[in-house]
């Protein structure tokens, strides 16, 4: 029987310092997955500190945002025939131990399994108008998926070879993927499952959720909810996919 091939896919925009880190971190697991760092637009070392791991880089030429930035690695995945997919930041928020626990519900039958901090007994603090935001997705993905989900803002998720082909679909969101691809993975078909991890505060840096960014997040995610069963592909995009390599 042939191996699972798994690889991680980490977006990184400035995170010199840190992505070291989390790559140490990553490899002291000893989970045997290739890992991908899509550099978005970096103006520090944050290339040469994934190279000098040994870890696989693309790069964009600027910054073109988080979910171009995942949308690109989904992208190398699907093109290189990976089996299932983990992605995770680059700042030091998602702890590399629960990994394995992605991993395994992956195993069990999941085809996208979510990491929520609030499952683990020791969540993160996060401000009162971020978990009163996340409940309030929760509570709709919850209601429209009909499983519980406690964390839809979560960038900490493990991808089926069928959810990864689903992502790396023209449309992904490029900016916030987070209740709108949730819901558009159950809309397709696909097995959501959630499961706890660890997460710390950020080792530096700054968050994309936050300050006004948060009304907008709020707005462009309403909106998005409410536009996806009208939805439907750019008729130009018809015949555009990346083929599929098949297992061996």
């Amino acid at each position: 029987m042939a191996a699972v091939k798994t690889c991680i896919v980490i977006p990184a925009c400035n995170e010199e310092g840190r992505l070291g880190v989390v790559l140490d971190a990553i490899r002291a697991q000893g989970i045997g997955a290739d890992v991908i760092v899509v550099d978005d637009g970096s103006h520090d070392a944050t290339r040469g500190e994934a190279l000098a791991r040994g870890a696989t880089v693309l790069s964009h030429p600027f910054n073109l945002g988080y979910g171009s930035a995942l949308h690109t690695g989904y992208l190398y995945a699907r093109r290189h025939g990976y089996d299932r997919v983990v992605q995770m930041d680059a700042d030091g928020q998602h702890d590399p131990v629960s990994i394995p626990d992605l991993l395994r519900a992956l195993d069990a039958g999941a085809d996208v399994v979510i990491g929520s901090r609030y499952r683990h007994p020791d969540p993160p603090a996060t401000t009162l108008t971020r978990r009163l935001g996340s409940r309030f997705f929760a509570w709709i993905v919850t209601a429209w998926t009909g499983v519980p989900i406690t964390d839809p803002t979560s960038g900490f998720q493990g991808l089926s070879r069928s959810a990864l082909q689903e992502v790396a679909k023209d449309g992904f969101p490029e900016d916030y993927p987070d209740a709108d691809v949730i819901i558009a993975h159950h809309l397709a078909g696909l097995r959501l499952a959630e499961v706890p991890v660890r997460m710390h505060p950020r080792l530096g840096g700054v968050s994309m959720h936050r300050g006004g960014r948060i009304a907008f997040y709020a707005y462009k995610m309403l909106l998005t909810l409410c536009l996806l069963r009208v939805r439907r592909r750019a008729p130009f995009r018809r015949g555009s996919e990346i083929p599929v390599p098949h297992a061996p």
